[in-house]
């Protein structure tokens, strides 16, 4: 019981001094060639009080040491993020060596258009954090009032770019294809109608004989039924399709008509055949 009570003693102790990412030697620099740089310095716990101009010809340099609970080293992550009152942020990431030194360097044109036109002060805060156990951290520690150039003046401050969900879109598809007129509808059904007697009258021009049928039923019932329903359906698919189905419910029983009329064909042409060797006619 006091082996227990002592291990959960340590762990707790380990855990309330756990190392967290901090920096030591931090100072701020504002300057440019024609201006001399106005340095300001900060810690963790204490943040720079003035806030700091950054003109249109200005550098802003951030130079730090990062550290690891007490002993000076790179974290996997180092920005320096700047934020204007409404919440729009941009990054910037610090270059660190393995001793911990870390620089960045901001200038107006590395500063989203955004941040420059907003007329409050922007906060910079320190990121620091990386894997295994140490905690990162998020340290506000200064304040950037962005000074534009005085002979390009600029409109006034525009609200920020925000993404969120836009309208709903309505498609709109292209409406079906419209039948072609009635007259030729009924012109072409009338010379497609044509070709059925047409093609009986040459039948019994050219020699057919219809007293075959009931040998020709006798022979193959099943074969000649359904190849002769096979053709019918067909049709019927045609016509289906053309008064109210669509391409992707005609297919399916197209091929299933198809599947029955080669079958069914080829045993019912077959046996025509093999009366026509036989020498009836």
């Amino acid at each position: 019981m006091r082996f227990a009570v002592a291990s959960t003693a340590l762990a707790l102790a380990g855990a309330a001094h756990a190392a967290t990412w901090t920096f030591a030697d931090a100072s701020v620099s504002v300057g440019s060639k024609t201006s001399e740089k106005t340095v300001e310095t900060f810690s963790d716990a204490v943040r720079v009080k003035k806030t700091i101009e950054l003109g249109h010809l200005d550098t802003l340099k951030v130079a730090l040491t990062t550290k690891e609970g007490s002993k000076a080293r790179r974290p996997h992550q180092a920005f320096l993020v700047i934020r204007e009152a409404s919440g729009l942020e941009a990054p910037f990431p610090l270059t660190v060596k393995e001793s911990g030194k870390g620089v960045v360097q901001i200038s107006h044109r590395d500063l989203p258009a955004q941040l420059l036109t907003t007329a409050s002060p922007l906060e910079a805060s320190l990121v620091l954090g990386s894997t295994g156990s140490a905690k990162g951290s998020v340290t506000p520690v200064f304040d950037i009032a962005v000074k534009l150039d005085p002979g390009q003046p600029t409109s006034s401050p525009v609200a920020p770019l925000r993404y969120g969900k836009l309208a709903e879109i309505h498609h709109v598809f292209r409406a079906d294809p419209k039948n072609p007129p009635k007259t030729v509808s009924f012109v072409f059904s009338l010379a497609v109608l044509a070709t059925v007697p047409a093609l009986f009258i040459g039948w019994t021009v050219l020699g057919g004989n219809f007293s075959h049928a009931s040998k020709a039923i006798g022979n193959a019932p099943l074969s000649h039924v359904l190849f002769f329903g096979s053709i019918i359906a067909m049709e019927g698919v045609f016509f289906l399709y053309y008064s109210a189905w669509s391409l992707f419910q005609t297919l399916p029983m197209m091929g299933v008509v198809a599947v029955v009329a080669v079958l069914s064909g080829a045993k019912a042409l077959g046996e025509v055949q093999s009366r026509r060797l036989s020498g009836e006619r």
